[in-house]
């Protein structure tokens, strides 16, 4: 026995001292940890400063009830639960009882609620007991932070997100400004899968990231989201895009990409703008022009006979859309009223000892290369050369209207857009700058793909036709008097290849164009697959529609008509829709704030943090609160907001 004490106090005082360090660090390990407190996300704005994305700071409230004072506690319980019962409902008696018996077993981390916003965090922590702090008021408080869209799913694949489904959009191409650095906090173990932070202060404070001004305009957006929508849902079509661009600088003022779900919704599916290439049809009719037109083969007068709308070229036959076709016309003409028989044969006819000569043309205009977007998931373009495995005597004449060569939409736009600027071709812009609160951080120019595409003489010459095919050609329909368009419809088959198309045709309709056609303020390429054929299928049908309601809306806007033809507005406004919006979500409300004129995807989160259920009429700005400024607030009560 005396050997065997020996032992254990010989043991004991290695482990002490020889081993101690190893076990204390041991212990700490397993009861002590460092706990990250992520850095809030930074925002993403409007190009008027509105809120697309934001991240909200969301509050876990925990009590350790058995830290308190007991004089404390009995003084001052009663008080604690008729506040937490005005905040949190049940009732008073319901938390009294609740927190009462945490303290009888001893619980130190007892829940009191979770996703409290700020504004209610920053008035608990003044309640009764609360006020003392973590160690005199067992008061304990978790943050986290939640991702949110204010305009809902409208434009979301563009805005994009940063999980754990990937980095998609403007979030995920400008997540290295967004994220900015994580802080830390030491917490302590205090029972199975609990940890309680040891200081009322954070180890290293969270540093939040940057924000981001993008260049969508929420009104234009608006308009082309339901634009596209309608159309859509009347031609119980698969899936679609729309894009308005502003033709200097290359702002996407809007883009929407809406498909079909299992139980017939459209939603934010795809980026179909960025990442879907396809067979564009007719709407290349305008490149291949250009490209005759640059090689000096052909004029706009030169004639080409269509014949009666069904023509045998290398084997195979090549359709117009009229019956009876359109005879001997003009190549202008025959841009004019899309002749498929045209274009193969005045394409064909000049090149076909020399297609290297028109590829190359197609090439030099950017034709065959991405647009280098910081958006991930571009589609790459597709222009065969001789040579390749697509080429073929029939590869010259299909691409000549607009098949056996691929393009995404934005890469289509971004060609008729250095129509529409002169020849000068501009890179898609989705982000202005970066900011830092009210700071700059950086801002983003113009980007300049090509300074002239093609000559100035080819230019004046498409630009006029495409104005006649609006006026007198296949997008006759679009016609108003009142104002001017420009542009090209496409209708070209798709999955045509597949063994049952003739059973079941399929077809992609599109529309691309510019307003107002002589002083181009924006471009617009709209493109709807698959719609119903019993409806229609045509571009001028299906999707120039599209075009033309959102050339209407945008010319008859109060908040655009003020745009046409002027400089677009300094970072001045910008910056005092931040100014007002920071200082009305960081202050403490007793009554109902004044949310007029506020862009709705800033007030209703603000309203909502503050305790009010909102219910919104509308997209836009604030024209109108049910609840006027001023009144008390009563929490749980719904106030209706109407927008313009």
């Amino acid at each position: 026995m005396t050997l065997f004490l020996v032992l254990i106090v010989v043991k004991l005082t290695n482990i002490q001292y020889a081993e101690g360090d190893k076990y204390r660090s041991l212990s700490e390990q397993l009861t002590l940890r460092n706990d990250t407190i992520f850095a809030n996300r930074g925002n993403v704005f409007s190009d008027d400063g509105s809120l697309l994305a934001t991240s909200m700071s969301q509050y876990e409230i925990r009590m350790d009830a058995y830290t308190v004072d007991a004089n404390v506690f009995k003084k001052n319980i009663r008080s604690l639960s008729v506040e937490l019962s005005k905040m949190l409902g049940n009732t008073a008696s319901y938390w009294e009882r609740k927190i009462k018996k945490a303290r009888n077993t001893k619980n130190r981390y007892l829940f009191i609620t979770r996703k409290l916003g700020y504004n209610d965090y920053i008035k608990i922590k003044k309640f009764p007991i609360f006020n003392l702090g973590m160690y005199k008021g067992g008061f304990i408080a978790e943050q986290t932070t939640v991702r949110a869209h204010p305009l809902g799913k409208v434009a979301e694949r563009t805005i994009g997100y940063d999980d754990y489904r990937g980095a998609p959009g403007i979030e995920g191409a400008y997540r290295g400004y967004l994220k900015g650095k994580h802080g830390w906090r030491m917490k302590q173990k205090i029972a199975k899968g609990q940890w309680k932070p040891i200081n009322d202060n954070n180890e290293r404070e969270p540093v939040d990231g940057k924000d981001i001004v993008t260049t969508i305009d929420i009104n234009i957006q608006d308009i082309a989201h339901h634009s596209l929508l309608r159309q859509l849902e009347y031609y119980n079509a698969e899936h679609g895009c729309v894009v308005v661009m502003e033709t200097k600088t290359g702002e996407i003022k809007a883009i929407s990409n809406l498909g079909i779900n299992s139980v017939g919704k459209y939603y934010e599916k795809r980026n179909y703008a960025i990442y879907e290439s396809h067979e564009p049809g007719s709407a290349f009719k305008l490149m291949s022009m250009v490209a005759a037109l640059e090689s000096g083969a052909i004029d706009t007068s030169i004639i080409v006979d269509t014949g009666k709308g069904r023509y045998k070229m290398h084997g195979r036959y090549i359709h117009d859309s009229k019956r009876g076709g359109y005879g001997k016309i003009s190549a202008a003409r025959a841009l004019e009223v899309s002749s498929n028989i045209g274009f193969a044969r005045l394409i064909d006819e000049n090149f076909e000892k020399t297609p290297e000569k028109f590829i190359n043309i197609l090439k030099r205009m950017h034709l065959n290369e991405p647009l280098g977007l910081p958006i991930k998931g571009e589609g790459n373009p597709e222009i065969p050369s001789p040579g390749d495995k697509k080429w073929s005597k029939n590869a010259l004449p299909s691409i000549a209207y607009g098949y056996n060569l691929r393009l995404t939409p934005l890469q289509t736009l971004t060609f008729y857009n250095a129509i529409a600027n002169n020849g000068e071709m501009v890179k898609p812009k989705f982000v202005k700058e970066i900011r830092s609160r009210n700071k700059y951080v950086k801002r983003f120019d113009k980007e300049i793909i090509d300074s002239q595409i093609c000559s100035k003489e080819t230019i004046d010459k498409v630009q006029e036709i495409l104005k006649n095919v609006v006026i007198r050609g296949t997008g006759i329909k679009l016609y108003d008097k009142n104002f001017s368009m420009a542009g090209k419809t496409g209708t070209a088959r798709t999955e045509y290849w597949m063994p049952d198309w003739e059973l079941n045709k399929r077809y992609i309709s599109s529309f691309t164009g510019y307003f107002p056609a002589e002083n181009p303020k924006y471009s617009c390429i709209v493109v709807i697959h698959k719609p119903d054929l019993k409806k229609g299928y045509y571009g001028a049908d299906v999707s120039g529609p599209v075009f033309k309601d959102i050339a209407h809306k945008i010319y008859t806007s109060n908040h655009i008509i003020n745009k046409i033809g002027v400089d677009m507005p300094n970072f001045a406004s910008v910056q005092n829709n931040f100014n007002s919006y920071y200082t009305k979500s960081n202050k403490e409300f007793n009554s109902i704030p004044n949310v007029m004129g506020m862009a709705a995807m800033d007030a209703i989160p603000l309203l909502e943090n503050i305790g009010l259920k909102v219910s919104s009429k509308g997209e836009g700005k604030v024209k109108e609160q049910s609840i006027n400024a001023g009144e008390k607030l009563i929490k749980g009560v719904t106030i209706v907001l109407k927008t313009i």
